[in-house]
């Protein structure tokens, strides 16, 4: 029997559904809506100290990368299937360009979190 790739693939997916649906609408509202208009939230709570001091911790660099890591092989496995549905039937090319750009956007924001300073 051949080995698939899929499970890894899959994995990532699910990961980042889970993550869109129950983190993506809760940061949505914190930082979209109550932070900006002061409800329900202490004035300074997101204020620019406070956010420079969470994304200098390794935590939360470890927190930020995850999410827009599964964030992006969410929405990159959703296309590369949504292509198949629409009777598009992308290719191994396509689907190395698809997952690598992923990828490509996770080691940016890696780099991009680790030229913050600690």
């Amino acid at each position: 029997m051949k080995r698939s790739h899929e499970p890894i693939f899959w994995s990532l997916f699910g990961a980042g559904g889970v993550l869109s649906a129950l983190v993506a609408p809760a940061l949505i509202l914190i930082t979209g809506i109550l932070a900006p208009i002061g409800l329900w939230m202490p004035h300074q709570a997101l204020a620019y100290e406070r956010v420079l001091g969470f994304t200098q911790h390794w935590f939360g660099k470890l927190l930020l990368l995850a999410v827009i890591s599964l964030f992006l092989f969410h929405a990159v496995h959703r296309i590369y299937h949504g292509l198949h549905d629409l009777g598009v039937h992308a290719g191994t090319g396509t689907m190395v360009a698809a997952y690598g750009s992923a990828l490509l956007g996770t080691l940016a924001a890696a780099a991009m979190l680790l030229q913050i300073g600690f």
